[in-house]
């Protein structure tokens, strides 16, 4: 099955809103098996949309539309859909009753043009809202499929999760399922060069690696009759990769780098306090993302001047006078300090120069993570920069990267009870 997705919206055009929704669903259809050849954007205009949705139907067997499903006169996805497929819209109490439900719940009074909502394609399957007002669609026509979407992520993505992906699995006629190795240090060219033949070798299952800041995922997947003749073509592969890539894999299907840490925080009982200087508090603020963050952080201290590295975190004045704020020296009392005066098992230090300009004579980019704890104490020298300016919020994105590593790694290596 070959697919398209056209994303609504003409702020997404000017640049006002990030196409987030356009690469979740690229991933989301890749796994099902689905071919995506062709992404578009159009705003809302009835009749470039109307020749956007033509042109998809005419290469593709699915298209998935985002966007313009809402109760105002612009939003004329829906209707556009259904008469590409020769559909008329016909009024769907079930879906009227949710969103008056959802109106009552969110104590919120419901628009008079919201009832337009309701309003669905013949014939369609209907995906509901648990998180919105607007319904989602499926529609069929002569081997054509068209999937309506919200346009919110905070709705999308759900509702194609929770509905949409079972209903596709229905017309591929397999079940696909993905297992996500997660590596940290090293990059993705040099994890598919070690990977190549793998990759070359393997239809069922495939192996994709994708990069994020930082870090590399692989997703492999596997499509079979059901879940658990997947996961049996599945084990081999990972068995594989986990042989050629292992120090490098922090984990397999654990979501994110914060994930990683806390999960192995909570397995072995453990505590961790931060220390930051250059990363303001970013360390803290990811780990506090996951849920049960509250069971392994103790503390999160921000200390940005030297004044306070000393006085909060106990880093000596003679350290900061002959090493500077910036260095492997000062990043290890800061660590240290941080486990002993919050009674945590672990400490974990940034600091940095994240720019634009130097500090200390130092260079944009170098920065030190460290981590303490009884049984494990090291520091790191890292330069993050890539010299082409403006990195600011990368150098500091990719301190936390190695320092929740730092975390994760350390908790691992505590020695058994």
């Amino acid at each position: 099955m070959t697919g398209e997705i056209l994303c609504v919206g003409t702020e997404l055009l000017l640049g006002d809103i990030m196409n987030t929704n356009a690469a979740f669903l690229a991933r989301e259809l890749a796994a099902l098996g689905i071919s995506v050849y062709h992404q578009t954007v159009v705003g809302d205009n009835g009749g470039r949309l109307r020749e956007a949705v033509s042109l998809a139907l005419s290469r593709s067997d699915l298209l998935v539309m985002t966007g313009g499903l809402g109760p105002t006169y612009d939003d004329i996805t829906k209707e556009t859909a259904a008469q590409a497929l020769g559909k008329k819209l016909v009024w769907n109490q079930q879906a009227y009753d949710r969103m008056e439900a959802y109106f009552l719940r969110t104590g919120r009074v419901m628009s008079e043009n919201n009832r337009k909502q309701a309003l669905m394609p013949e014939g369609a399957v209907v995906f509901q809202n648990e998180n919105g007002t607007a319904p989602g669609a499926a529609l069929e026509t002569d081997g054509k499929i068209i999937v309506l979407l919200p346009g919110p992520p905070s709705e999308m993505e759900p509702m194609f999760c929770d509905q949409v992906r079972h209903y596709l699995e229905g017309k591929t006629g397999q079940t696909f399922f993905s297992r996500t190795v997660h590596l940290f240090g090293i990059g993705e060219s040099a994890a598919e060069e070690q990977l190549r033949d793998l990759m070359e070798s393997s239809s069922n299952p495939t192996i994709a690696p994708y990069a994020k800041t930082g870090e590399v995922l692989l997703r492999v997947t596997a499509a079979a009759p059901d879940r658990e003749q997947a996961l049996r073509l599945l084990a081999p592969a990972v068995e594989k990769i986990q042989k050629r890539l292992g120090p490098y894999i922090y984990g397999i299907d654990v979501g994110t780098l914060q994930h990683a840490a806390v999960l192995a925080l909570k397995q072995r009982g453990l505590t961790v306090s931060t220390a930051e200087s250059c990363t303001g508090g970013g360390v803290a603020k990811r780990i506090t993302e996951v849920p049960g963050a509250s069971e392994v952080l103790r503390a999160g201290i921000c200390t940005y001047t030297n004044e306070m590295k000393a006085e909060l975190l106990g880093v000596k004045e003679e350290t900061l006078k002959t090493c500077g704020a910036v260095s492997a020296q000062t990043a290890l009392e800061m660590a240290r300090g941080a486990r002993v005066r919050t009674g945590a098992d672990i400490g974990v230090s940034v600091t940095g120069v994240a720019g634009p300009q130097q500090s200390e004579g130092k260079p944009v980019g170098l920065v030190f993570v460290a981590v303490s704890s009884p049984w494990h104490e090291s520091e790191m020298e890292l330069h993050l920069a890539r010299g082409s300016g403006g990195e600011r919020e990368r150098v500091r994105h990719l301190a936390e990267n190695h320092a929740l590593y730092a975390v994760q790694q350390t908790a691992r290596k505590i020695p058994q009870r």
